[in-house]
């Protein structure tokens, strides 16, 4: 009797692991939640997972994609004090294949196959097939992947640390946030405005220089307020960050001719769909000086996905990486 063949991904973050089978490159089966605080290791939600879905004995070939650096075999979790070796889980559970992706490269796999429903388009422009796709996600960091398509018709992810690069600053208002920020890290990174922590940097750049009294908000609270329309300084912190979004997306399409599409990831964005679309996100990517109408035809959109980490993961086994 064959053994009966199946293909694992998971998306294992700081707080919860999402499992599922991949029955093809877009459908997924058996998507199931954990609380990384209920387990003393990966190993251990895995073997619940297969034991729960009645998997042993099954040929495993697995993709997981993790918020960590994955290039050596020893793997240290940033956000939990879990470590472990890929070949020791490997051999552990007799997984017949074991692949850790970054993060990021997962959601970047995943963007092939959203469909209409899975992303929410700004502004104008038209995806172009088999052209490069960029894709940044302000969260808990800002996480940066591009896609370039192969002459197979398939996708490769190149990554690096482009939330890292140079914040460069546009009107007077980010000129001064700029100023604030330097007096507290020397040099300023577009990170330290386009994320969780971002946001509160932002805000606490607006109160000193208005020279108002800066309250402890978290950026959620920043972002709730700023939705109500409850406090003009967080609403004032909310329009800076979509410019600033706005601008940094547009550098990512001039840099790689991003002609399909530039896409938003992250757990901050998605829950501000009508104040970006309302925002200068738009007007901010397109505000290039002479190549506006280069990034005037650039598509840009919203990842609404609920589970993309594990939809690329299922993207990159099927494409035999």
């Amino acid at each position: 009797m064959n053994e009966q063949k199946v293909k694992l991904v998971a998306d294992i973050g700081g707080t919860n692991i999402r499992i599922a089978t991949a029955k093809s490159q877009a459908v997924l089966d058996n998507i199931t939640l954990y609380s990384c605080k209920d387990y003393n290791g990966l190993e251990q939600v895995l073997r619940e997972y297969i034991t729960q879905y009645n998997l042993t004995g099954c040929s495993i070939d697995a993709c997981l994609a993790i918020a960590c650096p994955v290039e050596n075999d020893l793997i240290k979790m940033t956000n939990l004090p879990w470590s472990f070796s890929q070949e020791k889980l490997k051999k552990d559970l007799q997984f017949n294949q074991l692949s850790l992706i970054n993060d990021y490269t997962a959601i970047a796999y995943a963007v092939p196959l959203l469909s209409a429903q899975q992303k929410y388009q700004i502004g104008g422009g038209t995806v172009v097939s088999n052209e490069p796709i960029s894709i940044c996600g302000p969260g808990t960091g800002l996480g940066v992947a591009h896609l370039i398509p192969t002459r197979d018709n398939q996708w490769v992810s190149t990554n690096g640390e482009g939330g890292h690069l140079d914040f460069a600053p546009v009107d007077d208002i980010e000129i001064d946030i700029l100023c604030y920020l330097r007096s507290i890290y020397g040099r300023v990174s577009y990170e330290q405005l386009l994320s969780g922590i971002g946001l509160e940097q932002i805000y606490h750049g607006l109160s000193h220089r208005e020279g108002k009294k800066t309250l402890d908000y978290t950026a959620a609270d920043i972002s709730n307020y700023a939705l109500a329309g409850s406090c003009e300084l967080c609403s004032q912190s909310l329009v800076v960050f979509c410019r600033v979004l706005g601008s940094f997306a547009g550098n990512l399409a001039l840099m790689m001719g991003s002609f399909g599409g530039v896409y938003i990831a992250g757990g901050i964005v998605p829950r501000l769909l009508s104040f970006l679309s309302d925002s200068d996100f738009r007007a901010r990517f397109d505000a290039k000086g002479r190549f506006s109408d280069f990034n005037r035809d650039i598509p840009t959109f919203v990842i609404t996905e609920k589970h993309p980490g594990i939809l690329g993961a299922s993207a990159y086994l099927h494409q035999g990486y």
